[in-house]
């Protein structure tokens, strides 16, 4: 490192340094609340560290950072003057030379979904947002104090001057970061005032620049925004546009050679370079074979996936598991999804892109569809419920619940969030909160974890094989995760059969000793198991 510090440091906090052990749905972690596990246990068994060179730099950070930082490149700055560091080691990164520190977000003041959904029914506060705070109150951003720019996906929760001053943040960018962020930073060298809110604009395809270090779990932007409109959603709101194979194929390429495997990341792979919303065959089969084939390439992974654009191209779905060789390679290809309500109503109202080309009326039977179609295939679908739509029934509320039954049968996770007032709701409605929630929602909510609990075992088994490396540590996760689920599925009957659904009656329970919940035994045997490895 230079004698007094880089120019500027690109970070973030803990909590998204990590590669959750392989798996970024592991990534939920970061918005459970701090105290349901011990800390030690928590960022050993569900979000290790990624690897820390000497200088403080990252071995691997998450996408949306090197594309800042490949920005920055391009716009001028030295290689010497811009480091991706650890939030843990910014001691030696940070000097008095440094004018700048960029954090990216996803979550700074725990109100995102996923967050709210955990933290307002198990109570405290999510980790992220806590290492968040952490983050700002560094000895050395205290001591030298940097200008500080923040961005990333959760950048739209300081979009207030006066929030900004009070977190000690200068800027932050909301929205696409690339062509804004050189100026900026630019600004923050020459000790110029920064402007406290700035708007990032769309990036053409041609000019999303191209990665110059690896990525978390090796993710590769193929597409960015979505174009389906869903009024909850922030990515709908963007432009659709989907990057060339030349690009993809160099990103894959920096990937190998720190030895990650691709993973290809869009908010539908299966409409890369579709003009509408029928899938484009060739292109999709194009891209999978072509990556698959590339030297060094042994398994494609991917991130999203839209369950309409399965029903309309359930042969692309079974001619990527073809090519990736699924189950012979591996035993399943997941991805996230996002089901949000079984309600036709809800669906016409507030997210009719999301079914197109069908109408909101098949929604439910289309959902189903797509399940059969992915577990014939071998395809393994983390879905999204989102509980407190604006003019939701009782009704909607049951129509949900059936679609959830429907569901059963089928090798998946459904994970049930919160409404958050965000994307084209943002400031016309209120967020969901857990007073609005109704003995129908507690039914909902149960019969989801209900599923997962079903599927868990088997998830956990064939996950701790494929993801975690050494016989003891494999035996330490598997016995974590099946005293959680044995002590999750006790919890869920009795919430059932004591509290007749109400969750939060037995949560305040549980927290003033009332009901017992079982020992961390098990806990610290498999937190000793897990950091053991095999020689």
């Amino acid at each position: 490192m230079p004698n007094n510090g880089y120019k500027i440091v690109l970070t973030a906090d803990r909590t998204l340094m990590s590669e959750y052990h392989g798996g970024l749905f592991l990534g939920f972690s970061a918005f459970v609340p701090h105290g349901l596990i011990p800390d030690r246990f928590y960022f050993s068994l569900l979000c290790p560290s990624v690897g820390v060179n000497r200088d403080g730099s990252v071995g691997f950070a998450s996408c949306g950072i090197r594309k800042i930082e490949a920005a920055l490149l391009n716009h001028g700055f030295n290689r010497e003057d811009v480091i991706v560091a650890h939030p843990e080691y910014l001691d030696k990164v940070v000097g008095s030379d440094t004018k700048a520190v960029g954090i990216a977000e996803t979550d700074p003041l725990g109100v995102a979904p996923a967050t709210s959904a955990f933290t307002e029914l198990l109570g405290g506060e999510a980790y992220m947002a806590i290492k968040f705070r952490e983050l700002l109150n560094h000895p050395a951003l205290k001591r030298f104090k940097p200008k500080i720019v923040l961005g990333g996906p959760g950048a739209w929760q300081l979009e207030n001057a006066e929030t900004l001053k009070e977190f000690g943040i200068d800027s932050v960018i909301v929205g696409e970061g690339e062509k804004v962020a050189g100026p900026i930073f630019e600004k923050a060298v020459n000790g110029e005032t920064l402007p406290w809110i700035v708007r990032g604009e769309v990036v053409p395809e041609e000019e999303i620049p191209i990665v110059r270090g690896p990525t978390i779990c090796g993710l590769v932007e193929i597409a960015r925004g979505c174009g389906r409109g869903c009024a909850f959603c922030v990515p709908t709101l963007q432009t659709y546009r989907c990057l060339s194979l030349k690009h993809i194929l160099k990103e894959v390429e920096i990937n190998l050679r720190a030895g990650k495997q691709p993973l290809l990341h869009a908010e539908d792979v299966l409409r890369y370079k579709a003009k509408g919303f029928r899938v484009k065959k060739e292109a999709v089969i194009k891209l999978f074979r072509t990556v698959q084939n590339h030297p060094g390439v042994r398994m494609t992974s991917l991130s999203h996936i839209s369950l309409s654009s399965v029903s309309t191209a359930p042969d692309v779905v079974e001619e990527i598991s073809n090519i990736l060789e699924v189950p012979e390679k591996s035993p399943w290809i997941a991805a996230q999804t996002g089901i949000e309500t079984g309600s036709p109503k809800l669906i016409k109202k507030h997210m009719t892109g999301k079914c197109r080309p069908f109408k909101p009326e098949e929604w439910p039977e289309m959902v189903v569809d797509s399940f059969e179609i992915l577990a014939r295939n071998n395809w393994l679908p983390c879905a999204t419920l989102i509980l407190g739509l604006p003019e939701e029934t009782e009704k909607d509320v049951d129509l949900t619940i059936k679609l959830v039954e429907d569901l059963r049968s089928f090798k998946s996770l459904i994970v049930p969030l919160f409404l958050v007032s965000v994307g084209g709701m943002r400031k016309k409605i209120d967020s969901f909160a857990l007073e609005n929630m109704t003995s129908k929602h507690y039914e909902l909510y149960l019969k989801c974890w209900e599923h997962n609990l079903k599927w868990a075992p088997t998830l956990v088994e064939v996950y701790s094989r494929i993801a975690v490396r050494g016989k003891f540590a494999q035996y330490g996760l598997r016995l974590l995760f099946s005293y959680g689920i044995k002590w999750a599925m006790e919890l869920v009957r009795r919430c059932q059969e004591n509290y007749g659904h109400n969750l939060p009656a037995m949560m305040r329970d549980i927290k003033s000793g009332k009901a017992k919940v079982g020992s961390s035994i098990s806990v610290r045997l498999a937190h000793r198991l897990i950091k053991l490895r095999s020689r």
